[in-house]
């Protein structure tokens, strides 16, 4: 299995993180990590839900807050699925309604630093839901860009991959800011979407985000062994499950 980009009718951001030059000369293996926006679309498609468990996905890990599930629903429920809601974020704000004025790029690496800090529990509970996984994984937020993009970077960085790749990916989801785009307005008929950035990911945001995190704790790879409290161990059975040998 080596599709970076996954094709469903409901979904607009799923995607393999396979295949990206990790520690020790090694790879993450196509077919264990999925990222994504939200599965709970799939509710509204058979063929979706069918397609996510022909990748034999069994376990899913939502990142939103309950209140966002309750409003927008999760993934039906099926044989074999774990489902874990994981709220990462902690302090919600309304995207569409961010200052124009503002450098978007700057204010987002912000929130995404308040998740980092805010969300140590969450996010080490997230990390270790993967690890003890038997078989593909797939994460999710609501457009798979910012609380999804956070931690696919972190989980990135556990693995050895280097930044460019990690920016690289990050910024994939542009392929799917037209749509976000769309998804809004029909979503909210009537409002204004203030912000020109609305769905925008560039590398920049995450860049900024490992930047600051470096700056904060030394490395990101100390804030993953500090706040987080990973170990050398549970790092290198983390890559012994999802890198090649």
């Amino acid at each position: 299995m080596t599709t970076r980009h996954h094709r469903f009718e409901k979904l607009h951001n799923f995607r393999d993180l396979g295949g990206y030059p990790a520690a020790d000369g090694r790879t993450v293996r196509w077919g264990r990590l999925y990222r994504s926006d939200s599965l709970g679309k799939l509710a509204d498609s058979p063929a979706d839900l069918a397609r996510l468990r022909s990748l034999g996905v069994g376990t899913v890990i939502d990142l939103r807050y309950p209140w966002e599930i309750s409003a927008k629903g999760r993934i039906p429920d099926f044989d074999g699925l774990a489902y874990h809601n994981l709220s990462i974020e902690h302090r919600p704000y309304d995207q569409a309604e961010i200052d124009p004025g503002l450098d978007p790029w700057r204010y987002l690496a912000d929130r995404f630093g308040e998740v980092a800090e805010d969300g140590v529990k969450e996010i080490r509970q997230t990390l270790d839901v993967i690890a003890a996984a038997e078989g593909p994984v797939a994460f999710h937020c609501a457009s798979g860009k910012d609380r999804t993009g956070l931690i696919a970077a972190l989980l990135l960085t556990l693995l050895g991959v280097g930044e460019d790749h990690i920016a690289a990916d990050f910024a994939l989801t542009e392929r799917a800011t037209a749509q976000l785009v769309a998804d809004w307005h029909a979503a909210h008929p009537g409002r204004t979407l203030r912000w020109p950035a609305y769905g925008r990911a560039p590398e920049t945001v995450i860049r900024l985000t490992l930047a600051d995190l470096t700056a904060r704790h030394g490395s990101v790879e100390a804030y993953l062994t500090g706040p987080l409290g990973l170990d050398r161990p549970q790092i290198d059975a983390l890559r012994a499950e999802l890198l090649t040998a």
